[in-house]
């Protein structure tokens, strides 16, 4: 006997939120300035990353290999997505946010050198 969600309110707003998202970001100026704030976002915690490992100095390595883990569940994420023909905006927000991620690493590893 296989196990189903309970059909809640809760569970059912909840399947809904990524057609919602999409039909609101129809708009062209809201769906750029909804990936310039994802965008933003991932930026500030790569450099936060960035910055918390310069500063402790303990855990190079490890941090690094945690942002590469991060990435790459990422990328799997994205093509999960397109096989289960989710909304394009949801791949695009993974898209844009893994480049501010990488776009903060790169960036507070040039203030290193």
């Amino acid at each position: 006997m296989t196990l189903r969600m309970q059909k809640t309110v809760l569970y059912k707003s909840s399947e809904k939120i990524l057609d919602r998202l999409a039909s609101w970001a129809a708009n062209p100026w809201r769906r750029y300035s909804l990936l310039v704030i994802i965008f933003l976002i991932g930026f500030l915690i790569g450099s936060s990353l960035g910055m918390i490992n310069g500063v402790l100095a303990l855990m190079d390595p490890v941090g690094a290999l945690i942002a590469l883990i991060f990435l790459e569940l990422l990328i799997k994420a994205r093509f999960v997505f397109l096989k289960q023909n989710k909304p394009i905006i949801l791949i695009r927000v993974f898209d844009i946010f893994r480049i501010g991620l990488a776009y903060g690493l790169f960036s507070e590893g040039l203030k290193l050198l």
